[in-house]
């Protein structure tokens, strides 16, 4: 070892990595063991010590469905022009449910996560992504409730309703990731960070057509086309739609023949498009944010 050394011999390098930096969220497929385990600790975990452990994940839904049918349905009777209400409401309540729980869970991520962060070296965007995943994973029983509901309204699954809610639940969680990167990285330098995560998540359910159609916008704002777009672009807006449409366009009636289909957004599909690159984007510009900080990341915390 020596004497290669003293010869002038260079030492190959190549297979190390610098500490602290990798591929950024391509490096989370390689630590799919990590990954499970950063899971399973979160589900695990979510309800310990708890009684009725994962029952809440029904109950917490079912009262939030049942206050908002009260307030929007019964004392401000917003019910009286949307056939279904029930379905159109809960079929948007658990959409931004979903946002709002994985975005929040990807931003306090790594700030909970503090003490394996300054310990060893890990891709960082596994917390962040596994939260994510913790989310989907405590979605699903919502989800649940909902089947069942449509199921006793005569819903039946269709290819095309199929296909918006997967389209759906993919705007919902690649925007979670590319806003919960972001403000994950400047929340363990800014904690106030997290107070302004706050404000959007409850932004989110109202800037988005779940207690109310998105006509009554349109009517708001009858001669402002550029706000109305601006209002359709937004992904969970889009996203709430899709659900919309997966659940509760298939228990109402369809239009005549030939007729618009005053229940989906107009020129829905470039509102699609544009949700899916707003997404694309905020993905890019929350890894770049989160790579920048995540040098700091141990001194900081």
């Amino acid at each position: 070892m020596v004497s290669s050394l003293t010869s002038g011999q260079a030492l190959d390098l190549s297979g190390f990595d610098v500490p602290g930096r990798g591929r950024g969220i391509l490096d989370v497929f390689t630590r799919k063991y990590l990954l499970h385990l950063l899971i399973r600790k979160g589900t695990a975990t979510r309800y310990r010590n708890s009684v009725l452990g994962w029952v809440w994940s029904y109950v917490k839904p079912a009262a939030q469905f049942v206050i908002y049918y009260f307030v929007m349905g019964v004392i401000m009777q917003m019910d009286r022009g949307i056939e279904n209400f029930p379905v159109y409401l809960f079929s948007g309540v658990v959409a931004v449910n979903l946002f709002n729980e994985a975005f929040g869970n990807a931003t306090t991520s790594i700030v909970d996560n503090r003490a394996l962060v300054k310990k060893i070296y890990l891709p960082r965007e596994l917390f962040p992504i596994a939260a994510i995943i913790i989310a989907f994973i405590h979605f699903l029983p919502q989800l649940a409730i909902l089947l069942l509901v449509c199921l006793l309204m005569g819903w039946a699954p269709t290819l095309v309703g199929v296909a918006g809610l997967l389209l759906g639940v993919a705007l919902v969680l690649s925007f979670a990731l590319g806003l919960g990167l972001l403000f994950a990285g400047l929340n363990v330098r800014y904690r106030d960070a997290q107070n302004f995560v706050e404000l959007i998540r409850m932004f989110s359910t109202w800037t988005s057509p779940v207690l109310y159609p998105w006509i009554l916008v349109r009517e708001a704002f009858p001669d402002n086309d550029i706000l109305f777009s601006i209002y359709t672009w937004n992904p969970l807006t889009v996203a709430v739609e899709l659900f919309h449409q997966a659940f509760w366009g298939a228990t109402i009636e369809g239009p005549a023949p030939g007729d618009p289909d005053p229940s989906i957004i107009p020129d829905f599909g470039l509102a699609v498009l544009i949700a899916t690159i707003v997404c694309i984007v905020t993905v890019i510009i929350g890894q770049t944010v989160f790579r920048h900080y995540e040098r700091s990341f141990a001194q900081d915390l």
